[in-house]
């Protein structure tokens, strides 16, 4: 496919012929729009996208990034009331994408949560009419999950039990940093939606607090073996996550990097639980690797 003309103008309109196959693609700015129009033989498909991501900025407070701190104490103790508000946080986060980026929200939507996750989170996509399916890898997580009957599968993240382009959305939440390979993993999310369709992939970064999970704050900064050390020198049996087995260091970089070259459209990335003023910590190298915590990456297939 060879380009015949590329013209930007002020950073806001982009022009790309290419002779063959005989296609248009104009990507326009104007305002809070991006308007993308592809024109294949006698078909032509117009999306628009709201760049400035109106309706997920909104939800993005600092009271909600408050009201998300003080559950986490309760993960052990009362997961209900932990992942009950995880659930809704994170059905709520994938609606104002879907809407922002596809113009519509979950309601009819097939929507494959990469990770699975209690049984709150089928209710919480239920809720907004969207047809969930939680994927997980064993069957005592699924059990301690909660996950049974239909919507529940069980498979490997890197290797999806799933046809091309059967989900209009595709969500992983704190699974990347758990896999050895999270780069087949991104890339099975991206096979497995349709085109055009939403994949938000959201992970924790090492070199944030929570970098070394249940390890603690801090010695993971010492290093993964130190932390995993540490742990089972205080507690008497080691960390469910193991470093190097079931937890590596995955950088904000390597996801950025990952999402440009993926071949996917990338549309954002921002910081998962930081209120939406804060989001500008992710273009900034070295300082995203500690502030950040948690990266959330949205692509369309």
């Amino acid at each position: 496919m060879r380009n015949i003309a590329r013209r930007n103008i002020a950073g806001s309109i982009q022009v790309i012929w290419s002779k063959d196959p005989p296609s248009v693609s104009v990507r326009a700015g104007h305002g809070a729009k991006l308007t993308r129009m592809v024109v294949n033989g006698n078909g032509v498909s117009v999306t628009e996208v709201d760049i400035r991501l109106r309706r997920t900025r909104q939800l993005a407070t600092l009271k909600r990034s408050v009201r998300l701190l003080r559950s986490f104490k309760h993960e052990q103790t009362r997961p209900e009331i932990f992942y009950g508000a995880l659930a809704q946080d994170t059905a709520a986060l994938l609606e104002a994408l879907s809407e922002d980026v596809k113009g519509a929200g979950l309601n009819g939507q097939r929507v494959l949560d990469v990770g699975g996750g209690p049984g709150y989170f089928a209710e919480a996509f239920g809720e907004r009419g969207a047809g969930y399916v939680g994927l997980e890898p064993s069957i005592s997580e699924m059990s301690a999950a909660g996950l049974s009957g239909y919507g529940a599968v069980r498979g490997d993240g890197t290797a999806l039990p799933f046809k091309d382009g059967v989900f209009d959305v595709t969500y992983s939440s704190n699974v990347v940093e758990h896999v050895p390979d999270p780069a087949t993993l991104c890339h099975e999310m991206l096979r497995v939606t349709r085109p055009g369709g939403l994949v938000v992939i959201s992970y924790t970064v090492w070199l944030g607090p929570f970098g070394g999970h249940e390890t603690g704050l801090w010695p993971h900064y010492v290093g993964g073996d130190f932390a995993r050390r540490r742990y089972e020198r205080i507690h008497g049996r080691p960390p469910k996550n193991v470093w190097g087995e079931s937890l590596f260091a995955v950088s904000a970089k390597w996801g950025l990097d990952w999402a440009e070259s993926c071949g996917a459209e990338k549309i954002t990335a921002f910081p998962r639980y930081h209120p939406s003023w804060a989001w500008w910590l992710t273009s900034v190298p070295v300082v995203r690797e500690f502030a950040v915590s948690n990266l959330v990456l949205v692509l369309r297939a």
